[in-house]
């Protein structure tokens, strides 16, 4: 008889309505029998099942696509259970070859012992630390002889490994595999023997490395994982996955003003996504908002201001997020410059005669990351000084204190000539 069936009437209806929040914005589970049967086993014995998310710090910082799955960790420590949360600075130090290529850049450990600091930083942003034990999965890869490697890599067929469409696809067209890309599967496979886990999240890319985990335990004799599979949301491009490297993301540690902002640029017709997969908002309050944009009640733009508001909120606090939509109404939709804009001190170095070329002086502000950046943006009409636009890179300034100088529609300086 199957744990479900043992249940008493009022225990099947909390199975129920876990099952209902665990399948909210979820993409797959495999297999969905099994993680009734999980839930129904931690409900009868009162024992909270371990949930598994591997991550790798690959990157210092995580954006709103990363918090998909974030959230849904949340939403299963809300119903009682335990997160184990692994930092890949093993894995990470290989590199995830999902959905690339060629052949990932190795990571140095200093790389992946800085980013993976940051991300113990930011992900008790969405998560409870009281319901959170973070693994290092070199505390149990590091230590494997090479005997136990090769008993790991006996596992698993090339003929498998092959199934995934980023090796296929690389191995048709004469593309480099190195073979130690084949680890990176195994290596996370192997984080669920060695942690022992119930339930595994990832996004949609990463259904291969999940079931991994399912073969790995098996062959282990563990009792095998259930794997829950979230979706990819989209970037304020509204085509692309989101990511730092295409520039169309939102960082959860940016500053409120640059969460608002971007956040107000999210296409309308993923707005109900980006609530349902990336914020806190309760089902009912879901259902209304959708609804209400459906009918025509809710106008877009209200709606995008409360999400705007909302991910500051969440990720800064309630006065932040007062203070950047005040801030977001007051210069962009009455186009006036905001009230408190910070001071950027220019080195006397940088001017020659007491001039400077526009694209070097965004550089020298901090405004702009390199010279080819603030050449597009310039060209793109994005700057101004003292509020006249301004299209010429090349074009020679010669910049006085207390002059302001904008990119885009959320960076501003003000001019502080200062020495060497």
């Amino acid at each position: 008889m199957s744990k479900w069936e043992q249940l008493t009437s009022e225990q099947k209806q909390e199975v129920e309505r876990q099952l209902k929040v665990i399948r909210r914005g979820v993409v797959e589970i495999v297999p969905e029998d099994e993680l009734q049967e999980k839930v129904a086993g931690a409900v009868a014995s009162g024992q909270p099942l371990k949930i598994k998310l591997g991550l790798d710090p690959s990157a210092p910082d995580i954006h709103i696509g990363h918090t998909v799955v974030l959230h849904k960790l949340r939403q299963f420590q809300e119903l009682g259970h335990e997160v184990q949360l692994i930092i890949g600075d093993f894995t990470g130090r290989i590199g995830d070859p999902t959905g690339k290529s060629e052949t990932r850049k190795q990571l140095t450990e200093e790389d992946v012992k800085r980013n993976a600091e940051t991300y113990r930083q930011q992900i008790f942003k969405i998560l409870d630390p009281d319901r959170t034990t973070i693994y290092f999965n070199s505390e149990w890869l590091g230590p494997m002889t090479f005997a136990e490697v090769v008993g790991l890599s006996a596992k698993v067929t090339v003929a498998r490994m092959l199934e995934r469409d980023d090796f296929t696809k690389r191995y048709q067209s004469g593309q480099a595999i190195s073979i130690h890309e084949f680890f990176y599967p195994l290596m996370q496979g192997y984080d669920s023997v060695a942690l022992e886990s119930d339930v595994e999240l990832g996004g949609t890319d990463q259904k291969f490395n999940l079931l991994m985990g399912r073969t790995l335990q098996k062959e282990y004799g563990k009792r095998t994982q259930a794997t829950i599979m979230t979706p990819l949301i989209e970037g304020l491009d509204g085509a692309m996955k989101m990511s730092k490297s295409l520039g169309n993301y939102i960082g959860i540690d940016e500053a409120p003003g640059e969460i608002y902002g971007k956040a107000m640029s999210i296409p309308d017709e993923l707005m109900t996504k980006y609530y349902e997969l990336a914020t806190d908002i309760g089902q009912a309050e879901l259902d209304e908002l959708t609804r209400g944009l459906a009918e025509g009640s809710v106008h877009p733009r209200d709606a995008k201001m409360r999400l705007a508001r909302t991910f500051v909120r969440m990720y800064h606090g309630e006065e932040a997020a007062q203070a950047a939509e005040t801030t977001f109404v007051t210069v962009f939709q009455q186009r006036a410059l905001p009230d408190e804009i910070a001071e950027a001190v220019l080195a006397s170095e940088e001017l020659e005669e007491g001039r400077i070329r526009l694209g070097r002086l965004l550089v020298a502000l901090g405004l702009q990351g390199s010279g080819s950046e603030a050449r597009r943006s310039i060209q793109q009409g994005a700057v101004r000084l003292n509020e006249e636009k301004l299209t010429d890179p090349n074009a020679e300034i010669a910049p006085k204190d207390g002059d302001i100088v904008q990119v885009g529609k959320r960076k501003f300086a003000k001019i502080k000539l200062g020495g060497a």
